[in-house]
């Protein structure tokens, strides 16, 4: 399953992209976080924003790949994966949207 391999890595740089799009917006004032359970940390706490960020998800990531051979696990993946592309997507409109000002 060297694609699903490619789908959990795949989901670690978007979350890493959707990391420092996040930063880069809250901190311009140009955005509010979405995730209502972080909303509060990117504003208060960037470090702990980011290690919280990193954390869950890899954590999350991990145990749905050791679990890949429930075929639940496998669409887990792919649901998070097509999640994070598609929030990647919305940050590039949105930067493209702001660059074009």
């Amino acid at each position: 399953m060297i694609w699903l391999d490619g789908l959990v890595k795949a989901v670690i740089l978007l979350n890493l992209l959707d990391l420092f799009f996040t930063l880069v917006w809250v901190g311009s004032g140009h955005a509010e976080e979405a995730n209502v359970l972080l909303h509060a940390l990117v504003r208060e706490h960037p470090v702990t924003f980011v290690a919280t960020k990193i954390s869950l998800v890899s954590l999350g990531s991990f145990l749905l790949w050791k679990r890949r051979e429930h075929p639940l696990a496998v669409c887990g993946i792919v649901l998070i994966f097509l999640v994070y592309y598609i929030i990647l997507l919305y940050h590039l409109r949105f930067t493209s949207v702001f660059f074009t000002l």
